[in-house]
């Protein structure tokens, strides 16, 4: 080849590419053989209907995970995908059950094309009541890794979340959502997982989270094969009432067993950014992950850098499409309580745990008991509570006596685990006002007692206590012979605790 024709390839781009010359024209060497587990773009077209009784429902969401249409007025859709997508699925209107398995929601079929063209229909039942109230709960980290920490979960868990829903009503509306690290790493116990969501009664959606995935994956691409068969997709959204729900997959696995980080990839946010368009501004929006958005742990920790798998690394993009609504976003994987208010706008829920510190005991080790979220939506408005397994739902509060935190000696300290900025903090010496208490960092002593040191939790001995600073400490005088805490939450909710300082002594099954 002359120098001449080098110049003129280099400046296509195209020397050493295996392109050769003939009689002026460029001509391609024959094509490759597309690997097993390549990227096939061939094209594949979606089409069917989204129907109740045979009628069809106009407006409803249909995408491939990439791309998002909507049913015509007949309850039809057409949507052109490729064979890159794994299913065709719908984001549930209001109005509609949750159709499940047991419990399992399922609202997507697995595209299998024939002939580059793929037919799926959904059918839809009408709920007999209108949705604009109704309750969800948020299980964070089930995360079982032995058939003893499945009979903790189905013989305890489950059944006090059965009882919680129970005391509704018979006509609540309720659903669940799993929000990650449903087993830790033994995919057999997915069915004991299962088995325990059935028991609740409520049907629940799904979050995967990092003990949720193939940790033989070469790339994050393939790391959610097992949860997609048992599933469907890892991100999605549905409606219910005047809230739309959206469900993401922040964890990404780097192709080292159990290394990854908490980050939202482009497809995810294109999708995401199309889910949202037809979302009205100020609408109620609820975004479940499993890796927290944000937390301020490291700020704890006195740590000059975020953890790449503690936190989502482009969160600023989630928070932009998020801007024009009124969002929660819902987390686990931290196995502590959290909240933050993010702007004006944002509130996130960082979980305690169904597990507490991975079953080995009552609580996490940032003191939060074991247990979940509650959330009761009217419209567009949200409020809830946090629900310790084995504890009626006003518990909402630990005291501790005198000392018990060492570094502070002669003050008693309460750890409200469910606390945010808006709440109010009082307490009353022999039912005097005392003022507020004062908010610091510290280690919770239950979990000091329970953690602390290399030979305890015998069970995972490598469980620590974190710091919190949903600790709250206060000093009575020499004289005081009762004190009571009043705290007051962000809805008004009022929880009292009182106790004689003498009496008040550190007891892990305690109540106070």
């Amino acid at each position: 080849m002359s120098q001449k024709r080098r110049t003129f390839l280099k400046s296509l781009g195209l020397a050493g590419v295996g392109l050769t010359l003939n009689t002026g024209l460029l001509h391609a060497t024959p094509k490759v053989k597309v690997p097993v587990r390549g990227k096939d773009l061939s094209l594949i077209t979606l089409s069917g209907k989204v129907h109740s009784r045979g009628k069809g429902i106009a407006g409803v969401a249909v995408t491939d995970g990439i791309n998002v249409t909507h049913t015509d007025a007949k309850g039809n859709y057409e949507l052109d995908s490729n064979a890159t997508a794994e299913f065709v699925y719908i984001s549930i209107p209001r109005g509609y059950e949750f159709s499940n398995e047991k419990g399992i929601t399922r609202f997507y079929e697995r595209i299998q094309a024939e002939r580059a063209r793929f037919k799926a229909d959904f059918e839809l039942q009408k709920l007999t009541q209108d949705d604009t109230k109704h309750n969800f709960v948020v299980w964070a980290d089930t995360q079982m890794i032995s058939e003893a920490d499945a009979k903790e979960l189905k013989t305890k868990s489950a059944p006090d979340t059965r009882n919680l829903i129970n005391s509704y009503g018979p006509g609540a509306l309720f659903h669940g959502i799993g929000c990650g690290d449903l087993v830790w790493d033994k995919f057999e116990l997915f069915d004991d997982y299962k088995e325990a969501v059935g028991i609740t009664g409520a049907p629940f959606f799904q979050v995967i989270g990092n003990h949720d995935m193939d940790l033989d994956a070469r790339t994050d691409d393939f790391s959610g094969e097992t949860f997609k068969k048992l599933f469907g997709p890892t991100y999605y959204s549905f409606n219910r009432g005047e809230v739309h729900y959206v469900v993401l997959d922040d964890v990404f696995f780097i192709g080292t067993a159990k290394k990854y980080i908490g980050y939202l990839t482009e497809r995810q946010l294109a999708w995401l950014e199309q889910d949202l368009a037809t979302v009205k501004p100020g609408s109620t929006v609820v975004v479940s992950l499993h890796i927290p958005a944000y937390t301020k742990q490291h700020q704890r920790n006195k740590e000059k850098e975020e953890p790449m798998g503690g936190v989502v690394a482009n969160r600023r993009e989630l928070y932009r499409l998020l801007e024009p609504y009124k969002a929660h976003i819902m987390s686990g994987h931290t196995h502590f309580n959290e909240k933050l208010v993010t702007g004006n706008n944002i509130i996130e829920h960082v979980h305690g745990t169904v597990c507490g510190a991975w079953w080995t005991g009552p609580i996490c080790f940032d003191g939060t008991p074991s247990g979940y979220g509650v959330y009761e939506v009217n419209g567009s408005d949200i409020q809830w509570y946090y629900k310790a397994t084995g504890y009626e739902k006003e518990h909402q509060m630990r005291v501790y006596p005198i000392g018990a935190v060492k570094e502070k000696p002669q003050h008693f300290s309460v750890n409200i685990w469910n606390w945010d900025p808006a709440w109010k903090v009082e307490w009353f010496e022999d039912d005097k006002s005392m003022g507020q208490m004062k908010q610091e960092t510290a280690l919770d002593p239950l979990s000091v007692e329970l953690h602390l040191g290399t030979a305890k939790p015998a069970k995972h001995k490598w469980v620590e206590p974190h710091l919190t600073d949903h600790l709250f400490f206060a000093r009575p005088s020499a004289s005081a012979q009762r004190i009571t805490i009043q705290v007051t939450d962000r809805f008004g909710n009022i929880f009292k605790v009182g106790a004689n300082i003498k009496e008040l002594e550190l007891n892990p099954l305690s109540k106070i």
